[in-house]
């Protein structure tokens, strides 16, 4: 089971960065200003928060091998009908298509794996975080071959063609049933929800809002702010990847701290973040690789840490916790691409890429929020 989950995020990861490390040819094939390519990354992230947050009560309930595979295939499918030459509306429809597919798949894999390894579930999950975040390094320098030899739709096929393999092989694993409802469980679930309870929640989930965004409007925006700065299109794609790269040695940097579960974690990636990435698009840095490594080793540690904080604050209801912060961060993923797209076009490239610095900010001071209602 475990290296279809490892081939799964991976694959999973390379879905993460196929629009940004394709934007300059989406831009051209579709004459997008910067709002409307945000648009198309907030597409996606509209289509996974409804995977995820849908996914939980599904896989609760029903045979997880039949619904893994329609998840995987939903997405072949979304990415094997692209062509070059669909119109706005279609590429927004095939993106929603895709993150529910791959929302579904996400939150599949992470359910199975916590029942499989139970109290040891820590480190495979944070190697099978691992293999999503290794994708989306892999994938930009991958993009930027497939486009020199052939047209950039060919990418999203191959990618398309990668998931036909995971649902393939995924028919052909035992997964791990749903655990059975009892009648606890049935009246439970009839129960009036109580929203005050998930107050403190509040500050965990706009840190995700905010994380999520900015990950994504990173992705979306770095090719087009590296031509900007006079570099190359294939600059800006190596430089998703040494974003994302950061993000990876970020996680695995977890593993030195005693106490990783601590909102000042959260703060120190906030503040760290956001005067890294306000000093660079300020003095308008070129040294892009570099400098997006050193935003993704301050954030890296984000969204595990405040995932393992919801489930620490809501130990009877750890899973319910975790998909509203995710739900959170889909939106997130959803809104400040738009937005900063939207500020790049009345404002300039670098006051829109920059107010990502103030996104970095808003997770700071969550974490304080947040370290405030722990107290």
């Amino acid at each position: 089971m475990f290296p279809l989950c490892f081939f799964a995020f991976f694959v999973f990861g390379t879905v993460l960065v196929l629009v940004g490390a394709n934007q300059a040819s989406l831009e051209a094939a579709l004459a997008l200003d910067l709002a409307e390519s945000g648009l198309l990354a907030s597409a996606l992230a509209l289509g996974l928060g409804v995977g995820v947050v849908a996914a939980g009560p599904i896989f609760d309930r029903y045979p997880r091998r039949p619904l893994f595979v329609g998840a995987a295939l939903l997405a072949a499918v979304a990415l094997l009908g692209v062509d070059e030459g669909m119109s706005y509306g279609r590429w927004l429809a095939h993106l929603v298509a895709l993150g529910v597919g791959i929302g579904l798949y996400d939150t599949l894999i992470s359910a199975v794996a916590v029942q499989h390894y139970g109290a040891q579930a820590g480190r495979p999950m944070l190697i099978l975080h691992g293999a999503a975040t290794l994708g989306a390094v892999v994938a930009p320098p991958v993009v930027a071959w497939i486009s020199a030899q052939a047209d950039f739709t060919q990418s999203f096929a191959a990618v398309g063609w990668a998931h036909v393999a995971v649902a393939a092989w995924a028919a052909c694993v035992p997964l791990p049933a749903p655990p059975p409802r009892t009648p606890d469980d049935e009246t439970a679930a009839s129960d009036p929800p109580g929203w005050h309870r998930w107050a403190p929640l509040v500050p965990l989930a706009l840190v995700a809002f905010a994380y999520v965004g900015v990950e994504a409007a990173l992705t979306i925006f770095t090719v087009p702010y590296a031509l900007f700065l006079g570099l190359a299109e294939r600059d800006g794609q190596l430089g998703i990847s040494g974003l994302w790269l950061g993000l990876l040695a970020g996680r695995f940097g977890m593993l030195a701290l005693r106490n990783a579960l601590d909102p000042r974690v959260l703060f120190f990636a906030g503040a760290g973040s956001a005067l890294l990435w306000a000093a660079a698009t300020s003095l308008e840095w070129t040294a892009l690789s570099g400098v997006l490594f050193g935003v993704g080793a301050a954030l890296g540690s984000v969204y595990p840490v405040m995932i393992g904080l919801a489930g620490q604050r809501y130990p009877d209801a750890r899973g319910m916790a975790a998909g509203l912060a995710a739900g959170a961060g889909a939106l997130g993923g959803f809104a400040i691409p738009w937005v900063s797209g939207a500020l790049a076009d009345r404002f300039g490239i670098v006051l829109g890429f920059g107010s990502l610095a103030l996104w970095c900010a808003v997770v700071a001071a969550a974490a304080l929020w947040a370290r405030r209602n722990a107290r």
